[in-house]
């Protein structure tokens, strides 16, 4: 098959290095990977990864021979409890998908191998981002949780002060003939009332500033080092070696034959 490589910087303090490859090896991400478009190099068909690896495997002859008919039909995907044929998928991807970490350095690598050299290369692509993606969340979820409460407390402070504003501007607007004590008291009140709905809002402003910059500071920098490439040559068993083996032992089958024929191997046996 054909192996393709990617491997990717991060800083080490987003997620402790140790757990990528429990993260790349759970059954969670690996079964993420079922849905994952792709097209073999030699045809324009895009299926799914699960499918391609379902349906188009090359298999050894002698394979087919253990090998039952089974009806195919379609199977939800429960991560929780897998089918008997999601499993053994699941086994291949395991196998085909690896990913080693430089916990020193934090580098990841990420090694695809399959039997097609453009699905590989997709798939090592693919790979590389949906960890970025995990990485990224796992990274930022609480001061992503906090930027929204921030959000929706600074939403409704804005709301309290227009509404107090409003309150003041029509109420001013209506008494303006008006000198009684009782008017201008109401005036004072509400004009403090938006004043300090004012300042609540504006504190809460600046707070949903800071809690941007909070998320884009301890978002994890990725520094691609090597791309995922469409590999030219396989890295797996050649196929010629293969064939030169079975070539090898045809003839070495055919030869015995002839010299037993022939009466040349008892005496070559001393019989």
């Amino acid at each position: 098959g054909y192996r393709v490589g990617g491997s990717s910087k991060v800083d080490v303090d987003a997620i402790t290095p140790l757990l990528y490859p429990d993260l790349m090896n759970s059954v969670d991400f690996k079964t993420s990977l079922f849905n994952v478009k792709v097209h073999r190099m030699d045809s324009s068909k895009v299926m799914t990864y699960y499918d391609y690896l379902l349906y188009y495997q090359k298999s050894p002859w002698w394979s087919k021979l253990f090998s039952k008919p089974d009806t195919i039909k379609y199977e939800k995907l429960n991560p929780f409890m897998l089918t008997k044929r999601q499993t053994a998928i699941f086994k291949v991807i395991n196998a085909n998908v690896v990913c080693d970490v430089d916990d020193k350095t934090g580098v990841i690598t990420i090694n695809v191998t399959d039997q097609d050299p453009l699905i590989a290369a997709t798939m090592a692509d693919s790979v590389q981002a949906r960890l970025q993606t995990f990485i990224t969340n796992y990274r930022t979820s609480k001061a992503r949780n906090d930027l929204e409460n921030t959000k929706k407390l600074c939403m409704e402070a804005k709301r309290r002060y227009e509404k107090v504003r409003q309150q003041y501007g029509a109420f001013s607007d209506a008494n303006q003939e008006l000198i009684l004590e009782s008017v201008r008291s109401k005036l004072e009140d509400l004009e403090n009332d938006m004043q300090l709905q004012f300042n609540t809002y504006n504190a809460l402003a600046a707070s949903l500033q800071d809690a941007y910059a909070k998320v884009q500071a301890v978002t994890p920098a990725f520094t691609t080092l090597q791309s995922a490439t469409v590999p030219t040559q396989k890295a797996g068993p050649k196929g010629t070696r293969i064939v030169l083996v079975l070539l090898v032992v045809g003839f070495l089958a055919t030869t015995l034959y002839a010299l037993y024929k022939e009466g040349e191997l008892k005496k070559l046996l001393g019989m």
